[in-house]
């Protein structure tokens, strides 16, 4: 897909400058700004820090533990929770969960406990001599998990410490989802998604296939037919469109596609760079997409949303990061024409100012262009319908374009789950994801082990 930029010049700074752009957006805590961090802790009971943690992190005992100097026993109750703790101390908006209701927001100072930075300094630090979890006694069940993003993973791990054998099957080269093709190259930099793979598999039990894809060269008929059980964590793959002539042009494509060959890039250098883009959207993909494309070396970039910025998925720290990074941010704007140069390329892209009649959103009928050598679009991911196009996957039931499931990530079809961005349960997070998959796992198991996984009423 990033063909549709060949036509422009690689990026022009210097490599080493170049690399520098995309170390970790925040430095980790040295061993003595931990110990004063995490002396900042109240260690509250019935902490409002873990009730509001999707995965349910023991957040005032694991920093107690970092308090203590046992860096081992806090990383060990971040990922007995949290299998992907690492990656989520980094991602996960802590901003709005976590730190957002820590009781120190609320005293002279005014400050939260930075528990994703105490978070990350837990899992960097801990030194374990041999893998933490163990597997259960053999249950003699295989069950195959579509797609080794966060909640695919999260639930192989889990399936295999209860006892169980867990085949994965995986698209793309590479497992981590998510993490590994579509996070902030600045945010999670270097291999680290796959070192935290890498330490997650080492569990045992757990057979990674690439290149199977559901509704190409695999189908849920044979799945639910060859294992004891299936659990669906696909994720949301197919980009949305915008619905304007021209969107196929050279110059046009989803951000998605240009962040996943950005993390995958081995010389930044090599990446072609737009002088002037424009990025649609308004979640933290947009922003992603547009402070890296202005790292790489673009001159002007602007993020254009329909709405206000209060309205924007991106959180406000994330919308801080743009700006500070000369980001140009643009509301109540809503795209309607693809501009294009003699050639057919991409010189920009007209606007209709938009506003709003109560609580409807309302065309002006005021335009204004933007010129731009690439516009990017991050407006939104979808189910791919050829991944669930079989007759066993036409009958799941589902809830708008995701999959329908009940509290016990149960199906409409017995043995068969599903969980992460695929459902309609909780925001796309990849906290969410993880959790998802954990407790599916434990329905899992349990349905098993009881040799019910009947499906659930309708």
């Amino acid at each position: 897909m990033i063909d549709s930029l060949k036509h422009l010049p690689r990026a022009t700074v210097a490599g080493a400058r170049l690399e520098a752009q995309f170390t970790d957006l925040a430095p980790p805590l040295s061993a003595r700004a931990a110990a004063i961090e995490a002396a900042r802790c109240l260690y509250c009971y019935d902490a409002p820090c873990t009730r509001i943690c999707p995965t349910g992190i023991d957040v005032a005992s694991f920093i107690r533990n970092i308090h203590d100097h046992n860096l081992n026993g806090a990383a060990y109750g971040i990922l007995r929770q949290n299998i992907l703790g690492g990656s989520c101390a980094r991602v996960c908006p802590t901003e709005i969960l976590c730190e957002a209701v820590c009781v120190r927001n609320h005293d002279a100072e005014g400050q939260p406990v930075r528990i994703g930075l105490l978070q990350r300094h837990a899992l960097d630090s801990a030194s374990f001599t041999e893998h933490p979890f163990e597997r259960a006694a053999p249950t003699g069940n295989v069950i195959a998990v579509v797609g080794a993003g966060p909640a695919g993973l999260a639930c192989a791990h889990r399936l295999a410490m209860l006892g169980n054998d867990v085949v994965i099957f995986e698209t793309r080269d590479k497992s981590g989802g998510l993490n590994e093709y579509g996070i902030a190259r600045y945010k999670l930099p270097g291999d680290f998604a796959q070192q935290e793979v890498d330490f997650l598999l080492a569990i045992g039990g757990i057979d990674v296939r690439h290149g199977r894809t559901l509704g190409e060269n695999l189908t849920l008929q044979e799945l639910h037919t060859q294992y004891d059980a299936v659990f669906l964590g696909l994720g949301l793959n197919a980009s949305r469109r915008l619905g304007l002539t021209g969107e196929d042009a050279p110059g046009l494509m989803a951000a998605v596609d240009y962040i996943a060959a950005l993390r995958q890039a081995d010389d930044l250098m090599l990446l072609p760079v737009p002088q002037h883009a424009i990025v649609i959207g308004a979640g933290n993909t947009a922003i992603d997409m547009a402070v890296q494309i202005r790292r790489l070396g673009a001159e002007t970039v602007t993020l254009v949303y329909r709405r206000g910025f209060e309205s924007m998925s991106a959180t406000g720290h994330e919308q801080a990061i743009a700006r500070a990074n000369g980001v140009h941010m643009r509301a109540w704007a809503a795209p309607c024409d693809v501009l294009f140069d003699d050639l057919g390329r991409v010189r920009g892209m007209r606007f209709e100012h938009t506003c709003l009649d109560g609580e409807r959103l309302c065309n002006t009928g005021v335009f204004f262009d933007i010129a731009a050598d690439a516009v990017f679009k991050a407006i939104g991911q979808h189910l791919n319908a050829a991944a669930l196009a079989d007759p066993m996957a036409r009958q799941l039931a589902r809830a708008g374009d995701k999959i329908h499931v009940n509290a016990g990530f149960r199906t409409a079809q017995a043995g068969i789950y599903a969980g992460g961005d695929c459902v309609a349960l909780g925001p796309d997070l990849t906290v969410q994801a993880v959790q998802h998959g954990k407790l599916a796992a434990h329905a899992i198991h349990n349905d098993l082990q009881s040799k019910a996984g009947a499906a659930w009423p309708t």
